[in-house]
C-alpha cells in the first residue's frame, strides 16, 4: 500500500467463527474497489477456536491486520480496531457478513454526496429458507423503515453495515463497551446528539449469514432486551410512544405482507416468541440494574 491513508478501514470483530470469517474475507477480495484504497482489520475477541490459519490464507490478497484481545465483547473489539485504523472512514461489518462486490464503491459515492455523515448500508438475509433468520431480518427491516423514513436524516443503523468518519468516531469516544448489545443504537444516538447526520446508503449491501433456531432466537433477543433497557435509561427521548406504536403495528403485519399464508402464520408465532424474549431481557436488566443512569 502507498504511504497515503486509505479511504476505508474495514473493521471486523470475530469470536469463535473461523468459517464464516473466511467467507467474509473471501467476499472482501472480490470488492470492486482499488486494493490500495482500503485495509482490513480483524479483531479476535478472545476466540478459543483459532483463526490464524483463516487470516493467513488471505494475507497476500488483502492489506490485512489481525489483532487479539481478551474476550470483552464486540464494542471494545471494534474500538481497538478503530485505534489502529489508518483510513479516513471506518467501515464496520461482522464476521458472519459478506459484503457484495459494490459495497465500498457505494459507500464512497454516498460519502461524497454527504461529507462528514455516518453511513448505513442495507443488510439482507443470506438464509431466506430459515424462518428464525427471516424473522430476525424482518425486525431490522421494519426498524429501518420506521426510523430511517427520510434517508437523509436517519436515526439508527446496525453495526454490521456502518461507515463513519474516523476522526469524528474517535472524538465521540467510539462504541461504549458497557453495552453488550445495543451499542450501535447508543452510538447512533450520541452521533445525532453531537450534531452529526446519519445517511442511508441502500446500495451498500452486505449478506448476513446467521442461521437461527427458536432457542438461539430467544437468546439473541433476550440479550437485545437487556441492551434496550440500558439504552432507554441513557436516552429517554427514545421513549416517544408514537414511534413505538408505528413500529409495532408494521412489525405485526410484516409477515403477512411479505410471505405466503403458511409461512406468515409461523413467522407470527416466532414473533410472539421474540417479543416475549425481548420483554424478558428488558425486565431482567431492569431488576439487575434498577439505578442504571
Amino acid at each position: 500500500m502507498s504511504g497515503s491513508a486509505p479511504d476505508f478501514s474495514i473493521i471486523i470483530p470475530t469470536y469463535n467463527r473461523p468459517a464464516p470469517l473466511g467467507d467474509c474475507l473471501s467476499a472482501l477480495t472480490r470488492l470492486d474497489y482499488p486494493r490500495d484504497r482500503f485495509e482490513v482489520i480483524i479483531v479476535d475477541d478472545g476466540s478459543t477456536v483459532p483463526i490464524g490459519d483463516v487470516a493467513e490464507t488471505f494475507g497476500d490478497r488483502l492489506d490485512l491486520t489481525v489483532l487479539a484481545v481478551p474476550h470483552t465483547g464486540p464494542a471494545r473489539a471494534r474500538n481497538l480496531g478503530a485505534d489502529r485504523a489508518r483510513g479516513r472512514y471506518l467501515a464496520f461489518t461482522d464476521d458472519d457478513c459478506s459484503p457484495r462486490h459494490s459495497w465500498l464503491r457505494a459507500l464512497d459515492a454516498r460519502a461524497r454526496l454527504a461529507p462528514g455523515a455516518a453511513l448505513g448500508g442495507r443488510t439482507v438475509n443470506a438464509f431466506p429458507e430459515n424462518l428464525c433468520s427471516t424473522l430476525s431480518h424482518l425486525i431490522v427491516e421494519v426498524a429501518y423503515a420506521c426510523y430511517n423514513a427520510d434517508p437523509e436524516q436517519g436515526r439508527f443503523f446496525a453495526s454490521n453495515n456502518l461507515a463513519v468518519p474516523a476522526a469524528d468516531f474517535r472524538d465521540l469516544g467510539g462504541f461504549d463497551p458497557e453495552f453488550a448489545t445495543a451499542e450501535d443504537r447508543d452510538l447512533c444516538q450520541r452521533w445525532l446528539d453531537h450534531g452529526g447526520r446519519l445517511v442511508y446508503a441502500p446500495d451498500a449491501v452486505v449478506e448476513h449469514a446467521h442461521r437461527l433456531t427458536p432457542a438461539s432466537l430467544w437468546r439473541q433477543h433476550f440479550a437485545y432486551g437487556r441492551g434496550a433497557y440500558r439504552f432507554h435509561r441513557r436516552h429517554p427521548a427514545w421513549r416517544r410512544l408514537e414511534i413505538d406504536r408505528r413500529f409495532y403495528r408494521d412489525l405485526a403485519v410484516g409477515p403477512f405482507r411479505q410471505e405466503r399464508p403458511g409461512r406468515a402464520v409461523l413467522l407470527a408465532l416466532l414473533l410472539a416468541l421474540q417479543q416475549a424474549a425481548n420483554a424478558a431481557g428488558f425486565l431482567a436488566e431492569m431488576m439487575a440494574r434498577p439505578g442504571l443512569p
